[in-house]
């Protein structure tokens, strides 16, 4: 067995999971917080990897996986880290300043601690470079968007990678055949749209924050509304940033970033709850169409992550007045609990729709032992 750690980097914070990559096995887990913070006990991301390999036989890790957001387009597959890979990582971070910074501490800790076994960096933007053309240019100035890297990247793509070869063993179809829409809801939310395993369109854009409505993100808004509330409002750069991406969505809307708090406001009678969730589910709705008519038709409407494997009422109300495109749920089966990947569908339905738990750690463990052995 080939033994992986994963390791995914915060700014503050340190998750880390041992598993066995052939078989998907969890050997530990855990997460490390406050580093750095005044009065912690672990300084830095090396001093809290260090404090991880303590608890571990350090001698059984083979391999190191990293979760890094953004590879940008030089980055289109999982790749084994060197000082260049660093470097370039470090460039990249210009494109996402909240994300890169923090994962290549972890690397650069890791590689510190684990100098003799192979260190590997998964992309969450790697997914996505088969886009074409028409789905990542945005319609400004050409030069412009050369210029500043402008285009659209999305994000989730791990879990995407995933998800869609689980589905695809769930429908005991060839992925290579299937048309999917596959919803990552979870506090950060995306679609994405997948013809044969190959991801043609997604809904993040240049950074996260395009696409659905999400806990604390507004996702697709009018670019007017921003240069309006500079002139009338006030708002700077920071200013516009937290606002759209920390105090918008669910948050802004209906006062909580929680879907399962949302909802219990809701069944208390919350009218701005209320039409938080009316307005996140019927951008949820947009998009299944959308990606649909864009596939050309689809077999498959898969739903993961903490909201779409958890929440029956997003998921009964995502599909709600999708009937025409052959997309229902099956009341008993949506509402039944379960952690199982399963159909959610009436047997007969000309759409099959999923729920799929999605597992990044195990994702990232295998593509980092596929890349080290030459397979990717």
């Amino acid at each position: 067995m080939t033994r992986v750690l994963v390791v995914n980097a915060g700014s503050s914070s340190l998750k880390y999971e041992v598993l066995e990559a052939e078989s998907g096995a969890s050997v530990v887990s855990g997460l490390v917080e406050r580093i750095g913070d005044p009065g912690s006990v672990v300084p830095d991301h090396a001093a809290a990897l260090a404090a991880v390999l303590e608890g571990l036989d350090a001698e059984s890790i083979d391999a190191v996986g990293h979760r890094i957001v953004h590879g940008g387009t030089v980055f289109v597959r999982a790749t084994v880290i060197d000082d260049a890979v660093e470097s370039e990582i470090e460039r990249l971070a210009v494109l996402a300043p909240l994300h890169n910074p923090p994962g290549l501490v972890g690397i650069r800790a890791a590689r510190a601690v684990l100098p003799f076994v192979p260190h590997v960096a998964v992309f969450d933007t790697a997914y996505h470079a088969t886009l074409p053309p028409e789905a990542y240019t945005y319609a400004i100035d050409a030069a412009v968007a050369a210029r500043h890297g402008v285009r659209r990247y999305g994000f989730h793509g791990t879990s995407y990678r995933y998800v869609t070869r689980r589905a695809a063993e769930v429908l005991g179809r060839p992925l290579e055949e299937l048309r999917l829409v596959v919803l990552h809801l979870g506090n950060g939310a995306s679609a994405a749209a997948v013809a044969g395993g190959v991801s043609v369109n997604t809904s993040m854009g240049m950074t996260p924050l395009e696409g659905l409505v999400m806990g604390t993100r507004s996702g697709d808004i009018d670019p007017a509304v921003l240069v309006h509330l500079q002139r009338v409002g006030g708002y700077d750069a920071a200013g516009l940033d937290d606002l759209l991406n920390r105090s918008s969505g669910l948050k802004g809307l209906g006062g909580h970033s929680d879907m399962r708090d949302l909802i219990s406001a809701v069944d208390r009678g919350d009218q701005a709850a209320a039409l938080a969730f009316e307005v996140y589910v019927t951008r949820v709705q947009r998009y299944i169409g959308a990606y649909a008519a864009e596939l050309g038709g689809i077999d498959a409407l898969v739903f993961t992550a903490g909201v779409g494997e958890n929440s029956s009422r997003v998921r009964a109300r995502a599909v709600d007045r999708l009937g025409f495109l052959g997309i229902v749920v099956d009341d008993t089966l949506n509402s039944t609990p379960s952690v199982a990947a399963r159909v959610v569908s009436p047997a007969d339905s000309a759409v099959a729709v999923l729920v799929v738990p999605t597992n990044e750690e195990l994702q990232i463990a295998r593509e980092t032992v596929e890349v080290v052995r030459g397979e990717a």
